[in-house]
């Protein structure tokens, strides 16, 4: 029999809860509890008995030193060889739990000692200069929620896609860091600097060429994400974050600025990160993320049952706020103005809202984005018209469209 210390839970023979879980009713856990009179008493208990028993009956686990999900609850992201995919139907509001974070790495995660840390800023400037980790924590901080996406975010093809697998690598998270404005100031730039060179620490030593006027918009090198220190897979220790841009820009593990007058046409931006468009042309520095929308649910793998139904979903730009969502339950026939669930917030994942009333029809569920300058997600058939056939896998944000049949199931409905 397996011993539980109800007292001191992290005491040797402690069986977890998932054990708990699998354990049948024959198997019995010896249990220490309090007897009325606070002197400890051993009690046995079959396992499944602890499960299913009247909660205010037995106690559960006392505090630990890192808090855990209920044993109920199974949230994973997607993983392959270079990238993986956070669960967005599985998620509730806007902001990304940080294990649930995307990841793109181009060769792997490095390991970072924050006390060896130092990023340099050099080039064009009065005074090259070496930062510390607790250099940049000197500085004073700025805190903002925004999302990251990588400019490859979209698969489709297949009826058994969820919204993780169409679009499931961005996420959103509140980032807290010095602004890079500062920085640069600190280092004092020269006439003519207008471009800067980012390089990570990485064993693929990611670099990308960014444009000074964002440096010194809102460009930030940040150290913490929702409260603690940044993920090693976000960048640790810190990371250029370049919010509502492509995320290979966003270059993590930061450890080299380079000021110059020109971009640097490095490795990554030459070739790859480049959309072809019409006549044979290739688009380049494509930065800004477009307005885009999805509805996670109702979606894949969810079923449905008749009667009113809240469509929910997110929407998100790198241009700026998200002003309408539009949802149509009638494959695209008509539209309805979905509600914006605040704060609305710039280059925010924005989640959206419409109460529907389901009779058990066959239909299409769809939605789109607008943002604040105007912009309206379009169809795959206008970004084809746009760009051409050959557009490449970068920036596709076509509107995305859900097969609801008559028993409930929700299917994904591939562009056509």
């Amino acid at each position: 029999m397996g011993k539980i210390n109800m007292e001191n839970p992290g005491s040797g023979g402690r069986m977890s809860r998932r054990k708990l879980l699998l354990g049948g009713a024959a198997t019995a856990a010896v249990v220490l509890v309090k007897s009325t009179f606070g002197k400890m008493v051993q009690t046995s208990l079959p396992e499944s008995s602890l499960l299913l028993a009247d909660p205010t009956k037995v106690p559960g686990p006392f505090p630990g030193e890192i808090g855990t999900r209920s044993e109920f609850e199974s949230l994973a992201k997607k993983a392959t060889l270079t990238s993986s995919r956070t669960p967005l139907q599985s998620l509730y509001g806007t902001i990304t739990p940080s294990d649930l974070h995307f990841e793109r790495h181009h060769a792997g995660v490095p390991v970072m000692d924050p006390e060896k840390y130092e990023l340099l800023i050099h080039g064009m400037v009065d005074k090259a200069m070496v930062f510390s980790l607790n250099d940049l924590k000197r500085f004073p901080s700025v805190t903002r929620i925004a999302f990251l996406e990588c400019s490859g975010n979209f698969r489709t093809g297949k009826v058994e896609m969820s919204p993780q697998d169409i679009c499931g690598l961005t996420s959103q998270s509140e980032w807290t860091g010095v602004m890079l404005s500062t920085l640069l100031r600190e280092a004092g730039l020269q006439s003519g600097a207008s471009w800067l060179l980012a390089e990570g620490s990485d064993a693929a030593v990611m670099t990308r060429s960014i444009p000074m006027r964002k440096a010194l918009d809102d460009a930030m090198i940040v150290y913490a994400q929702n409260g603690e220190a940044i993920r090693p897979e976000q960048g640790y220790p810190a990371r250029l974050f370049l919010p509502g841009w492509e995320g290979n820009t966003s270059i993590k593990w930061i450890r080299r600025i380079e000021v110059g007058d020109q971009p640097y046409m490095t490795r990554e931006e030459t070739s790859k990160y480049t959309e072809e468009v019409k006549d044979g042309k290739i688009r380049q520095f494509s930065f800004d993320m477009d307005a885009r929308s999805i509805i996670t649910f109702p979606a894949f793998p969810q079923q449905i049952e008749r009667g009113w139904v809240e469509i929910r979903g997110i929407a998100w730009s790198g241009r700026g706020r998200i002003v309408k969502v539009e949802v149509s339950t009638d494959a695209g026939k008509s539209w309805d103005a979905a509600g914006l669930t605040g704060p609305v917030l710039d280059k925010a994942h924005t989640q959206f809202k419409l109460l529907w009333h389901w009779k058990g029809q066959e239909t299409e569920i769809l939605s789109r984005a607008t943002d604040e300058t105007g912009y309206l997600q379009p169809t795959m058939h206008q970004l084809i018209a746009a760009r051409g056939e050959s557009m490449g896998g970068y920036h596709l944000n076509p509107i995305t469209a859900w097969y609801v049949k008559k028993d409930g199931q929700v299917l994904h409905r591939p562009e056509r």
